[in-house]
């Protein structure tokens, strides 16, 4: 008797993929370095106590055998800091290009791998991304616009294939859409409120940064990202710099981070600009003409609310919103931010930490949408 075996699928068991012991190391060291500030030493010993206890390394691939491995391969550079010749070992641009798109694989891991590297908006036009849908042409479109394959079908449909006749009502061109730029500005509260409470606030708000800040050179090249810190004072930063973030014995002056957020805005061309604001405390603080500090961190200071107040409006009018990711909870704390938000009709959020990433990702593109205006 002779049988037919018909080909089919086998289906098994999920097997994930061996890592090499090197790759299986440096995922762990790339979280360490972050949570201890770009500080190698530290990240290096906290890997020798988890190995202790773990098991992560075998008698072919030790710690030493890692530590070599991320000389050569450049994740690691000795500068010499005595006369004697001794050096310190520290991490370097490679390694902070790794970590950013490391936050950005574990927050933003959810992203559909087909989604366009450009945002949208709905007006068809002469823009300069395709639809895939045609109209027929116009006098004064592009030449580079014509479908030619289109074209020709309604010739043939129109005079026949015999002699090959191509008049100007044949002529069909494909729709394009305008590409859409955004600027965006990203402020950090470092004050101390940031680690306190024995919570520590800043690691996953730096860790937001690092993922956005890649997104946006990545995949959104066109647009911008800015990044500032506020505590007594507010100062940009490189996107280079956010792995050694740290906190500082800072009160919160919000005011002076709106007002550098908006006059980096000011110099930006694109028509599409927002602010990201993450903070988790009240502010605090004001700098007066004089220099000096006004310091208040006992409840909510009417002066200070009200100039904070005044900053909303101003982005307001400058059509400028403020997205607010507001990690605290406090009653006093949340009307304050729903009478900022009302006052630049812009949006907030009370979050913990868990979700703060997703949450920026989805505003910052929901943001790109809704704020583009027709060409």
């Amino acid at each position: 008797m002779n049988y037919e075996f018909k080909k089919g699928l086998r289906f098994k068991n999920y097997e994930a993929p061996n890592q090499l012991p090197f790759d299986k190391l440096f995922d762990i060291f790339k979280e360490l370095i972050t949570y201890t500030s770009g500080d190698f030493d530290e990240a290096f010993e906290w890997l020798q106590q988890l190995d202790r206890e773990y098991n992560l390394t075998t008698d072919e691939y030790t710690l030493d055998d890692f530590l070599e491995d991320l000389k050569k391969k450049g994740y690691l550079r000795e500068e010499i800091d005595n006369p004697n010749g001794g050096g310190k070992l520290k991490i370097t641009p490679k390694t902070e290009q790794a970590i950013r798109q490391k936050a950005l694989n574990q927050i933003f891991g959810n992203l559909k791998k087909s989604r366009a590297g450009s945002h949208r908006t709905k007006q068809i036009g002469r823009g300069d991304e395709h639809t895939g849908e045609f109209r027929n042409y116009h006098f004064g479109d592009a030449l580079d616009k014509i479908s030619m394959t289109e074209s020709i079908k309604n010739a043939q449909i129109q005079h026949g294939i015999g002699d090959f006749i191509l008049n100007e009502s044949d002529l069909v061109v494909e729709e394009t859409n305008f590409k859409a730029q955004m600027s965006t500005v990203l402020m950090i509260d470092i004050s101390h409120s940031m680690i306190l409470y024995g919570e520590d606030r800043i690691t996953p708000a730096k860790k937001v940064a690092m993922a956005l800040a890649e997104l946006i050179t990545t995949r959104y090249p066109k647009d911008t990202i800015d990044i500032l810190v506020f505590g007594n004072d507010a100062w940009p930063i490189s996107i280079q710099e956010l792995p050694y973030l740290k906190v500082g014995p800072y009160h919160t002056n919000t005011v002076a981070g709106l007002q550098l957020a908006l006059d980096l805005l000011r110099r930006k061309r694109n028509t599409n600009k927002q602010i990201f604001m993450i903070t988790d405390g009240k502010p605090s603080c004001l700098r007066l003409p004089d220099g000096t500090y006004y310091k208040n961190s006992n409840g909510l200071d009417s002066y200070i609310v009200e100039k904070c107040y005044n900053m909303a409006s101003q982005a307001r009018k400058l059509h400028i919103p403020i997205t607010t990711f507001m990690i605290a909870q406090d009653p006093y704390l949340m009307r304050f931010v729903e009478h900022f938000t009302k006052a630049n009709q812009g949006k907030a959020f009370y979050t913990g930490l868990k979700g703060l990433g997703e949450m920026i990702f989805e505003d910052y593109e929901q943001n790109r949408k809704k704020r583009i205006r027709g060409i």
